[in-house]
This record gives C-alpha cells, sequence and structure tokens, in this order.
C-alpha cells in the first residue's frame, strides 16, 4: 500500500474504533447480553453465512477485482474496508485470523467497520475515486418487512420459516456488484433458498 493508502486505513480504523465489538466472540457476547438462547442461534447463523461468502469472495473474486481495478488506472495495492453488522465482525475475524500465508496476505488491508462508520468517513475524509480504498459489503437481513414478502411467494416456506437476504456487493473495482440471495430461516438452521435473486423494492 502506498502511504497515502495506509495512514486512510489506519484512520478509519482508529476512527471505527469504539464501535468494534470488545475482544472474544462478538456474536456470542451479544447473544448472551440478550440472554435468549434463540439471538444466539440467529447471530450464529449469520455468522457462519458471512464467513463462508467472505472465503468464497477472497478465494475466487477478489484477485478479479483487483485485476479489473487495475485494468481502469486505480492502484493496485487499495486498503479492502468490509462493511457488515456484529455478527459480520466475528465472521471477519473467524476468516481473517487464520494463521495460513493467504489471510496473513490480506489481513493488513482489511478493515472492518459498520456502514455508518464508513459513511461518517467518507464524508470526513472522501475518496470519490476509490483511489485509495474498495468498500466490499456483506450482511444478512434477518427481518423481512410484509410488503417484501410477495416477492418470494414463487418459493414458499414451511409454516414458522422466516425469509432472509444475503446482501452483498463491491464498489471501487472496475464497475459496480450488487448481489442478494435468499434463504430461509426455520429457528434453528438456515438454507439457501435461491441465490442472486432480483431486489424489486428499494430500500427494503
Amino acid at each position: 500500500m502506498t502511504p497515502d493508502t495506509r495512514a486512510w486505513l489506519e484512520g478509519l480504523r482508529a476512527f471505527a474504533g469504539d464501535a468494534t465489538p470488545p475482544p472474544g466472540d462478538p456474536a456470542r457476547q451479544a447473544a448472551e447480553r440478550a440472554n435468549q438462547s434463540a439471538e444466539l442461534a440467529i447471530l450464529a447463523a449469520e455468522r457462519a453465512i458471512v464467513a463462508a461468502a467472505l472465503v468464497s469472495w477472497i478465494d475466487t473474486a477478489l484477485a478479479g477485482l483487483l485485476a479489473e481495478r487495475a485494468a481502469t488506472g486505480g492502484s493496485p495495492e487499495p486498503a479492502i474496508i468490509l462493511t457488515t453488522t456484529p455478527a459480520g465482525f466475528a465472521a471477519a475475524a473467524d476468516v481473517l485470523g487464520r494463521d495460513d500465508p493467504l489471510m496473513e496476505q490480506w489481513r493488513e488491508r482489511f478493515a472492518c467497520v459498520s456502514e455508518k462508520h464508513y459513511r461518517l468517513w467518507c464524508i470526513k475524509h472522501p475518496d470519490p475515486d476509490y483511489r485509495l480504498h474498495m468498500n466490499h459489503w456483506s450482511w444478512i437481513k434477518t427481518q423481512v418487512p410484509p410488503q417484501r414478502q410477495a416477492a418470494f411467494a414463487r418459493f414458499p416456506l414451511a409454516p414458522g420459516d422466516d425469509s432472509w437476504l444475503h446482501r452483498t456487493g463491491t464498489v471501487g473495482a472496475g464497475r459496480e456488484r450488487r448481489f442478494c440471495h435468499l434463504w430461509k430461516w426455520n429457528g434453528r438452521t438456515a438454507a439457501l433458498v435461491k441465490p442472486f435473486i432480483d431486489e424489486t423494492v428499494a430500500g427494503l
């Protein structure tokens, strides 16, 4: 990374530090505070989905995204900002904390922050052309509003099941990418229903 990129990344890490979960297992700590086994199960499932998606993204997509970025004149060594939720923070810690050469290579270039802190940092320290960074997001919407459920009518759920949306995408590496995957939750386990569904209702 260039000195400018490193300074921008370290500044974001410091800025978002107050919102970063404390050491340990953030998903488990959040569930214990709620004192609800159901909440623990939900957070664990979210964590597993985001962790698997992050591994896949690093293993299969990241090199191509960086190559596309370089081909359009961008720096080949940007900071990589993952915006996610507390369950995603735990997932990122699981993945990036692995003791293997690949993760050691990427770890110093990643910051894992909330979308709120990322946006506030970019207002104060703008990088509108993504000269210094790229943003990858990955998070689960576990409470899908009723008006959104009609979009999934062709994927009927069993009684008691809930729809989940896994939203992910990347900007700052050539063309912007946005994806949404439909999952179902039965109170114990999450299962993929349909990958790459269309988001027909904006903002939900």
